[in-house]
């Protein structure tokens, strides 16, 4: 009972969290566009929050690691994110609201790999596979929950309103991190050993290291994706809000997908090729697509993918991760994935301003160069480096 307390207490925080976040990247992009109606200036905002992500990770993730409540670190972490959306939303000089966004997004991965690294310790006797399908599962409702609240609010109060939605959320998630439990002491190991450890983990480890890489490369095009719908929604459904709900559409798709593979998952590191192949063809029927039905069939096929491929990407982490650098592994792969996304959004400022049909060309091509990857890494041959028992 205690243990399905525990595990309770931490999906809550995290399906609120997670919202927070999930509304949080919708919300900055309108938010440009009603400062000056430029999609430059949206995507600019969110590229800020995300592509500092893989300098802030590596670093939360070993603090994490190495502290006996995780919990206490989490939580401030949590605060200092939703002040600098605070920030952001209260600067109205744009140059200077992307610097905080900067600064704040330092911050992003203890909202996804933060969170998901403390799983084992909130667990108890419920099976991991089972607690890392719930786990997903709350990234699943933040992304049907977000956008579509962002897209709500900004059409009746306003774009500065939705921000501040998503500030709220963040903030109200502190009480779940605050009380995830201590956790046994580790080795005393300076901070930068403990780096070192976890980025060696991350390049030697094979698994771990297609996966992150593929889904990197994956992540550019669902940044450029991402920043799209808004503008599909404005150009071929008169209604901007109209393309936030798009992908609400693609968040329930991605909740029906994990009920349906819950049951009898595929195998993690195939699914992860299979879903990037998909969210390409999904990208392609969206950029083709004029009417309402193409566009919801598009988020509807994307959403099968996103949703299957995030649950293999926890499940291929668990199960490679070692226990003493699990959370800066969990933060480094989040960040590295964020900051991706971050690149998309950042391209597909100009890549929109030549047509929305180039830029969903766009983030279609980079989930080949992804599945691309993903075979590369798969095939290629690294020296073996023997242990240091063997060598002995």
């Amino acid at each position: 009972m205690k243990s399905r307390y525990g595990l309770a207490v931490y999906l809550t925080g995290a399906t609120i969290a997670r919202t927070g976040d999930e509304l949080s990247g919708p919300a900055l992009l309108l938010l440009g566009l009603s400062v000056d109606g430029s999609a430059a200036t949206g995507s600019a905002l969110l590229a800020g929050l995300t592509i500092s992500a893989a300098a802030g990770g590596p670093l939360l993730g070993a603090l994490l690691d190495r502290s006996p409540r995780p919990g206490r670190l989490l939580a401030w972490a949590l605060l200092a994110y939703a002040g600098g959306l605070g920030a952001v939303l209260a600067l109205v000089e744009v140059p200077a609201a992307i610097a905080v966004a900067v600064a704040a997004g330092l911050l992003n991965p203890a909202l996804a790999g933060g969170w998901t690294a403390q799983l084992p310790h909130v667990r108890g006797a419920i099976p991991l596979p089972k607690a890392s399908a719930l786990d997903a599962m709350t990234f699943t409702a933040a992304s049907l929950a977000g956008p579509g609240l962002a897209g709500l609010v900004a059409a009746h109060a306003g774009a500065p309103a939705a921000v501040a939605v998503a500030i709220t959320l963040v903030v109200a998630a502190f009480p779940a991190a605050w009380s995830l439990p201590a956790v046994e002491a580790k080795p005393a190991k300076p901070l930068r050993r403990r780096l070192a450890d976890g980025f060696s983990v991350l390049f030697r480890n094979r698994s771990l290291l297609r996966a992150t890489a593929t889904s990197t490369v994956s992540f550019v095009g669902i940044g450029i994706a991402v920043v799209c719908y808004p503008l599909l929604g404005a150009q071929r459904l008169g209604n901007p809000g109209l393309g936030a709900l798009l992908l609400t559409v693609l968040a329930a798709a991605s909740l029906v997908a994990n009920a349906v593979l819950a049951r009898k998952p595929p195998p993690p590191d195939r699914t992860v090729l299979a879903t990037t192949v998909l969210l390409g063809a999904s990208f392609l029927l969206a950029a083709a697509g004029h009417d309402v039905a193409t566009l919801l069939a598009a988020a509807v096929l994307a959403g099968f993918a996103e949703g299957p491929q995030l649950s293999a990407l926890f499940a291929i982490r668990h199960r490679e991760a070692p226990a003493d650098v699990r959370a800066q592994v969990f933060t480094t792969a989040a960040s590295v994935k964020i900051t991706g996304l971050a690149a998309g959004a950042a391209a597909a400022g100009p890549l929109s301003a030549l047509s929305v049909t180039a830029a969903l060309s766009a983030a279609a091509g980079c989930q080949l160069l992804a599945a691309a990857t993903y075979v590369l890494v798969k095939t290629a041959k690294r020296p073996r480096t023997p242990s240091p028992a063997r060598a002995a």
